[in-house]
């Protein structure tokens, strides 16, 4: 079994913002849905993920209103707003342009 890798903080904004822009979540499911579909290998605190929510709501990217979870709980779900989803546009694209950079000097030379 991998373990979970450390995430900086832009790291864990952008993989809240991108969960979020499936479906409103609250913050139990965000996470759940982040190690499901990195097969296990990245895993968010719950500190570090209810400091990001906070923040990025903060920074009006996200906002939340309170709801009942799946097993009949109060939660707090959270949702894209128009500035998180162009903001992740532009995350993923700065993103995508670094990994590109990144592997093409891990790749030998020709």
């Amino acid at each position: 079994m991998s373990q979970s890798l450390d995430l900086l903080q832009g790291t864990v904004d952008v993989l809240i913002l991108k969960t979020l822009s499936w479906e409103p979540m609250h913050g139990y499911a965000i996470a759940k849905f982040v190690e499901q579909r990195s097969d296990g290998v990245l895993g968010v605190a719950d500190a570090a993920l209810y400091q990001a929510l906070h923040r990025l709501e903060r920074r009006g990217l996200i906002a939340s209103e309170w709801g009942l979870s799946e097993n009949n709980r109060k939660a707090k779900y959270y949702q894209l707003t128009p500035a998180g989803r162009q903001h992740l546009r532009t995350e993923v694209s700065e993103i995508r342009r670094y990994v590109t950079a990144l592997f093409k000097v891990l790749e030998p030379v020709a």
